[in-house]
């Protein structure tokens, strides 16, 4: 019979991602309802700096596979010491993250251990009755939102886009098992090589990780986002957008919330000129102040915003900015 709940800890240069911790607070809580242990898989070199933070987060136990070939991530060795550790503990429910590195190895690991994978999941649950995981996820388009099941297979595997979950308040000295999984990785496993890894010169900032969030939909107009951009800046935030603002050319893709963008989760996000699609809503809905400025009384924006104000945002931002700029002033 299948046991205890994986979550796959994605690093990067010997650094945690934030989705790992995230996963290992959802994962949590999917194994204390079954009654089972929750463990963490760390693939990488030299990793021994993060065995206890992965404890500290949760996990009872931390399975890690140390070897060079791991240093930097490779589609055949990862998804082949993925595979060997899943073939050898017949684990009962597998979290991924929905990264760049998540989406390229979980189905490949899924084809290999023979099972289903739902990918980009928004909502996890147990089944009281038949134990099973319900994986819940947009679909059509980000219409309707479907949930899934894998009955007959296991383990039972899902991806989890980064802000979806929330990771759990740090422990500090928590003790658990900490085991290395040999692999006997052969120079026929690393078929590409990397010659050079380049670093963007300049990375944009993540919204998910802002505390103040001032968004524009299609109604902001291109030429206006630069008001917005100065509007988040008095609030030491940042500039998000709708789908329908990034398909327009208004902002950039890293810039989208909603269910094809990003799932955000600030203290402040301002809604400007932006209705309210559920897909949108999807994204943005669990943010801690919500104020929506829309021009139309009815929008479903107002119907999960904390603060409402229908009016023309090109008239009420220019008032806001200069109000925020002598509080500025007075406050130096």
């Amino acid at each position: 019979m299948s046991k205890d709940v994986l979550v796959f800890c994605e690093q990067r240069d010997g650094k945690l991602q934030k989705v790992s911790l995230e996963l290992l607070g959802e994962g949590r809580k999917l194994a204390d309802s079954l009654n089972q242990k929750l463990v963490a898989l760390l693939l990488g070199h030299e990793t021994a700096n993060m065995h206890q933070s992965l404890l500290n987060h949760g996990a009872c136990e931390v399975i890690y596979v140390d070897a060079p070939i791991l240093k930097d991530y490779m589609t055949e060795p990862y998804t082949k010491a993925m595979t060997a550790v899943l073939k050898e503990h017949d684990f009962d429910i597998v979290l991924i993250g929905a990264t760049a590195i998540g989406r390229d190895l979980a189905p490949r690991v899924a084809c290999r251990v023979r099972t289903g994978l739902t990918a980009d999941c928004t909502q996890l649950e147990i089944d009281s009755e038949t134990k099973n995981l319900l994986m819940t996820r947009p679909a059509f388009g980000g219409n309707i939102l479907a949930t899934i099941i894998c009955p007959e297979h296991r383990p039972q595997m899902a991806s989890i886009r980064p802000g979806v979950m929330i990771a759990r308040e740090q422990e500090e000295n928590t003790t658990g098992e900490i085991t290395r999984f040999e692999v006997p990785f052969e120079a026929a496993d690393q078929n590409v090589t990397i010659l050079e890894t380049v670093m963007a010169s300049k990375k944009s900032a993540d919204i998910t990780e802002a505390k103040v969030l001032v968004s524009g939909g299609r109604g902001t107009g291109k030429e206006n986002f630069a008001t917005l951009g100065k509007l988040a800046d008095l609030l030491g935030g940042q500039v998000s957008a709708s789908r329908a603002s990034v398909d327009a050319g208004y902002a950039s893709k890293d810039r989208q919330v909603g269910q094809t963008g990003k799932t955000v989760r600030p203290k402040l996000y301002m809604a400007c000129g932006i209705s309210g699609a559920i897909q949108h809503l999807a994204g943005m809905e669990e943010s801690e102040l919500i104020i929506a400025i829309n021009k139309t009384p009815s929008a479903p924006i107002f119907d999960v915003a904390d603060v409402g104000i229908v009016g023309d945002m090109h008239k009420i931002l220019p008032k806001l900015i200069t109000k925020l700029e002598r509080i500025s002033i007075n406050a130096s």
